[in-house]
């Protein structure tokens, strides 16, 4: 088993999407699954995987997919289904739709679709805490997967209350997100899709013309650009060789370790979306 890359920066870095560190693991049992490895930080993890479709990862004793961390998957392209094969639980999501977990949750994922699946995921604490393979492989083997749950027939959806509450991943849809103005001039918003004692992660939504406060944070942050031309700004020139302004294009990174002073800005006529999470504390740095 080939261990996972560790992306690690000195500083703030634009990470352009052809320069994404490629990794495939896996094997006959598990399955291959291509990962675009962005950033591993000690404190943060941020990938895309990708299945082609009809492609699924499960796991095998080598790869065993249960982890000590927090997750957020967020559906780029493609049809997901996510199981616990623990507990039988299946979720499906299409493209915009997140869904999070807890340290300790077997998960198995599935392409379902006719087009190729990209997921982006967050995850902290990060393999370098040995929170991933190193923690998994401590694990008692899973030997029995199953994806029924056979508990809700002739009970759903009467009990669907009782079953949402017992889940172990949760889909976030726009109604479960946390708003937030992130400047004075309501050309910022940002969408909070979970904020836990390691991870908070969401999205930044930017008007034309919009921007957020400078802000910093106490933990490392990533970013991912969705739609649109991102600016990033560094008020205190902390840059490769001083620089202060970054433009980034769709799925291109950013990283931003704990206590950066930053900004983000449209300067274009189209909006803006990106991705982000910050660990182990979005809170000021």
């Amino acid at each position: 088993m080939s261990p996972s890359p560790r992306p690690t920066y000195p500083g703030p870095t634009h990470i352009r999407y052809e320069e994404v560190t490629l990794h495939l693991w896996g094997d006959e049992d598990s399955g291959e699954v291509a990962d675009w490895m962005y950033v591993s930080s000690e404190k943060i993890h941020h990938l895309v995987f990708g299945l082609s479709p009809g492609g699924a990862f499960r796991h095998s004793d080598s790869y065993r997919t249960i982890f000590a961390a927090d997750e957020l998957l967020y559906v780029l392209s493609g049809t997901l289904i996510l199981a616990n094969p623990e507990k039988g639980e299946v979720h499906r999501l299409e493209p915009h739709q997140a869904v999070f977990f807890r340290r300790d949750t077997w998960h198995h994922a599935f392409s379902f679709g006719q087009d190729p699946l990209r997921v982006l995921e967050f995850f902290a604490p990060p393999p370098a805490s040995g929170a991933s393979s190193a923690y998994a492989q401590k694990q008692n083997l899973l030997t029995d997967p199953k994806y029924q749950d056979d508990r809700w027939l002739g009970r759903w959806p009467m009990q669907r209350d009782e079953h949402d509450r017992g889940a172990t991943m949760q889909v976030l849809r726009d109604d479960d997100l946390l708003w937030r103005l992130e400047g004075t001039s309501g050309g910022a918003l940002a969408s909070i899709y979970v904020s836990t004692e390691h991870l908070t992660a969401g999205k930044v939504h930017l008007r034309p013309g919009g921007q957020t406060a400078v802000q910093s944070h106490a933990g490392d942050k990533t970013l991912y650009v969705l739609q649109g031309t991102a600016n990033v700004y560094l008020p205190d020139a902390d840059g490769p060789n001083g620089q202060r302004w970054f433009e980034l294009a769709p799925r291109d990174g950013f990283y931003l370790p704990e206590g950066t002073r930053h900004q983000f800005r449209n300067i274009s006529g189209e909006s803006v979306e990106l991705l982000f999470a910050v660990a182990p504390d979005y809170r000021p740095g």
